[in-house]
């Protein structure tokens, strides 16, 4: 049992220090009042009634730049375009745009994210999904930070907003993969595009890099652009960079827990759910936090030595440290930290249950629309 607790203490030290060094260098940007951008904000919609009106009027209040905001109504059945409309009818600076039927070959984001960029006119392009409400300086800070790392693609995490059990059980895993096991020194610093990194909830991108990598349309068949859109843009030769996101936006991505379930499985075949990644990424998920606590419950029924409790409850109490520092920064939900072994089962379950669906049976289906999520 000793060689268990030293592997389980082994796997948690490893993001503790990466989460170190991610929440050390990690800040939220500040706007350039010497700089008035022009950014085209851009919201795909379908059926997104109950949202999007505090998005549109979230995005219509930003400051420090010059601003257009424009909705896609990706043929939505609710009210979406006249919800839209009405508040377009007040305010100049917003536009609905009706989405053509989607082609073979596409995913209905990226065909709506490509449609909208081809009507925008910012310099800048921000891409939010319908469910974000953005800070009035999140725009302006975004296009700063562009300007100033010289950075094509930039992009953060939103505060996560969780109204219910399911939801914090499985959406905190977002931040905990993304600071725990990213080393963003490294992906500053190296051009290399599997270092690429993004949340698809909020990318900030420069229309020109956009327009040369062909933007959404040259990842048409992903179902995650936070993962390929930032590597194409690397691909190209474009420096992308993440910043703190969590004052710039706020998010609530779903609503209770089989609708994260979904949500979360339809692009799980583009993260970690691949035959070559998903076996490590048990290895070190499991090792680093779940089996910590199997040690010490080995260990209060007489199976553990002395020795291996000790490593076992070091590697517990690193493990919810990580999570503890990670959700205090990001702002999450404090009760989650205790969820921590069971959110990482959660996440574990959704991508086995991905990685070994047949190919082609697809997901519940999302937004009227069905995806499959078996790998290629």
């Amino acid at each position: 049992m000793l060689g268990f607790a030293i592997l389980a203490l082994a796997c948690a030290l490893l993001p503790a220090l990466v989460a170190w060094v991610n929440l050390s260098i990690l800040r939220t940007p500040e706007p350039d009042l010497d700089v008035r951008a022009r950014v085209s904000v851009l919201i795909p919609a379908r059926n997104e009634a109950a949202v999007i009106a505090a998005t549109v009027r979230a995005a219509l209040s930003s400051a420090g730049v010059a601003l257009e905001v424009l909705v896609g109504d990706d043929h939505s059945t609710d009210d979406t375009a006249a919800i839209v409309a009405a508040i377009a009818a007040e305010d100049p600076r917003l536009r609905l745009v009706a989405i053509p039927p989607l082609p073979e070959g596409w995913t209905g984001k990226n065909h709506a994210c490509a449609r909208l960029a081809e009507a925008a006119t910012g310099t800048h392009l921000l891409f939010v999904d319908a469910d974000v409400s953005l800070a009035p300086a999140a725009a302006a800070a975004l296009a700063a930070h562009a300007r100033r790392t010289e950075s094509a693609l930039v992009s953060g995490v939103p505060r996560q907003l969780m109204g219910s059990l399911g939801e914090r059980l499985t959406v905190p895993m977002i931040n905990f993969l993304l600071l725990g096991y990213l080393p963003m020194a490294m992906m500053r610093a190296s051009p290399r595009p599997s270092l690429g990194a993004a949340c698809g909830q909020l990318i900030l991108v420069g229309r020109e890099a956009y327009a040369a990598t062909g933007g959404h349309g040259a990842v048409r068949t992903s179902l995650h652009d936070g993962v390929v859109l930032p590597r194409r843009f690397r691909q190209a030769g474009y420096r992308t960079d993440l910043v703190a996101g969590h004052a710039l936006a706020t998010c609530r991505m779903y609503r209770g827990f089989a609708q994260s379930w979904a949500g979360f499985s339809k692009n799980a075949h583009e993260g970690m759910a691949t035959p070559r990644a998903l076996p490590v990424w048990t290895l070190l998920l499991v090792g680093g936090h779940v089996l910590p606590w199997l040690l010490l419950l080995a260990a209060l029924t007489g199976l553990e030595s002395g020795h291996a409790a000790f490593l076992a409850f070091a590697a517990a109490l690193v493990s919810l440290a990580t999570r503890a520092a990670i959700t205090l920064v990001t702002r999450e939900p404090l009760g989650t930290v205790l969820l921590h072994p069971a959110t990482v089962l959660v996440a574990l379950a959704i991508q086995w249950t991905a990685l070994l669906r047949r190919k082609g049976s697809g997901t519940p289906l999302w937004k009227g629309r069905s995806y499959p999520i078996g790998g290629p």
